[in-house]
């Protein structure tokens, strides 16, 4: 790479300090709210879920509560589902496909499964549209012991009763423009390492766990999604950003061992979704039903091979 296609912020070649950390968060504008986007239909949803307030991050003047629905009538014998979203605060169809699959498909599966729903884990990045915290710090690279990260270590203590008793974690995501026009130059910048530009995959796409892939059930999802959205093909090395593709529309990765997300339980079903919302091919409506259409075949997936 050049210096011409460096990140506006830092030294190329070195990791950022304090100064650089600072003048990346004095760029950072508020976009949404995540009161009116989130907090407000969760505050709809209380007739129907218990609401648990899991964790607050206080990030300067700001407070934002995490909360999660839960299922009002819990069942210790029945299997329990966990759905995330949010992770990636930029990423607007796993918050709001968390959210509408909570309001139009959860009902669905009463006295089926409990149902533990997280739908906006990042909620600062979520206003801002970003992938990152306050602090830089990635969230979906940070679901281990002492994590850096308070979104992560929080959502890590809300599952920490049921991690072994989880069967289904979906964990829901988009792979967007922005990714290779900002996020992957400025992580590269962040770490003092050069930017090697990569495509993006036009489409859904899973990522399964290469420590315990399930084929049959990443197919299900897949089947079930290509009814609401395309999905994303391999590129010409047969592979998804960077990643060999190991069936249609699903790639592996050692979930547990990146930190990320979908390997925060021990669910025998995980995966991770990756809905493209800004192929001319698909509507924002699109995404988040795509996102709703992969946690239903999910659970029904599991629940059929139980």
């Amino acid at each position: 790479m050049n210096d011409d296609a460096f990140y506006p912020i830092g030294t190329p070649g070195r990791p950022w300090g304090d100064a650089e950390k600072a003048e990346w968060l004095s760029r950072q504008v508020r976009h949404r709210s995540y009161q009116s986007e989130v907090l407000d239909t969760i505050e709809r949803l209380r007739a129907r879920f218990d609401v648990v307030e899991y964790g607050r991050l206080e990030y300067g003047a700001d407070r934002y509560p995490l909360l999660a629905l839960r299922s009002r009538v819990w069942n210790d014998a029945l299997p329990t589902v966990l759905v995330t979203g949010g992770v990636h605060g930029y990423e607007t169809s796993g918050v709001q496909g968390a959210l509408q699959f909570a309001e139009q498909r959860a009902a669905d599966y009463a006295d089926r499964v409990n149902l533990l729903i997280a739908p906006c884990v990042s909620p600062w990045a979520y206003e801002r549209i970003h992938r990152w915290n306050m602090h830089a710090v990635d969230p979906n690279r940070s679901f281990r012991e002492n994590s850096p990260a308070e979104e992560s270590a929080a959502l890590l203590r809300l599952v920490a009763p049921l991690r072994d008793r989880v069967l289904v974690h979906i964990d829901l995501h988009e792979t967007t423009d922005s990714d290779e026009s900002e996020f992957r130059p400025a992580l590269a910048a962040r770490d003092g390492k050069p930017f090697e530009p990569d495509s993006i995959p036009d489409g859904f796409y899973l990522v399964d766990d290469s420590e315990n892939p399930q084929p049959a059930f990443q197919q299900a999802v897949i089947a079930a999604v290509a009814k609401v959205t395309h999905i994303a093909p391999a590129d010409a090395n047969g592979e998804i950003i960077g990643s060999p593709v190991v069936a249609p529309g699903v790639i592996e990765y050692p979930l547990r061992q990146l930190g990320l997300c979908a390997g925060v339980t021990s669910a025998r079903y995980k995966t991770t979704t990756e809905v493209y919302p800004d192929s001319p091919r698909a509507t924002p409506e699109q995404c988040n039903a795509a996102q709703v259409a992969a946690v239903c075949a999910a659970i029904d997936y599991a629940l059929a091979h139980e």
